[in-house]
């Protein structure tokens, strides 16, 4: 199983969206994907984020690279994981 790919979901573990799930929506190089929350659901918004800043977890979406938030919204209810998404989590890892 590739950790990183697009429709992996993620938790932030740095930063003021840390503990806040997110869903990857493009593989920018080795260092940096494209994340989004979408924002009116998790409050993590559409940006790029460093991979050492990403936990992946077990789940994963069905979407297109570069897919829209409204899309992503779409996936997750036919997935039944957004209210899931809304609620944060601790992150089981912590940068020192």
């Amino acid at each position: 199983m590739p950790a990183i790919e697009v429709g992996r979901i993620c938790v932030k573990v740095c930063g003021r969206e840390a503990g806040k799930k997110c869903v990857v929506v493009d593989v920018i190089d080795k260092n940096f994907v494209l994340v989004t929350g979408p924002k009116n659901v998790t409050g993590v918004k559409r940006r790029r984020a460093n991979l050492n800043h990403l936990e992946p977890l077990a789940e994963k979406i069905d979407i297109k690279r570069g897919a829209s938030d409204e899309e992503v919204v779409e996936a997750l209810k036919a997935k039944g994981l957004l209210e899931a998404m809304a609620e944060p989590v601790k992150p089981a890892i912590t940068q020192a």
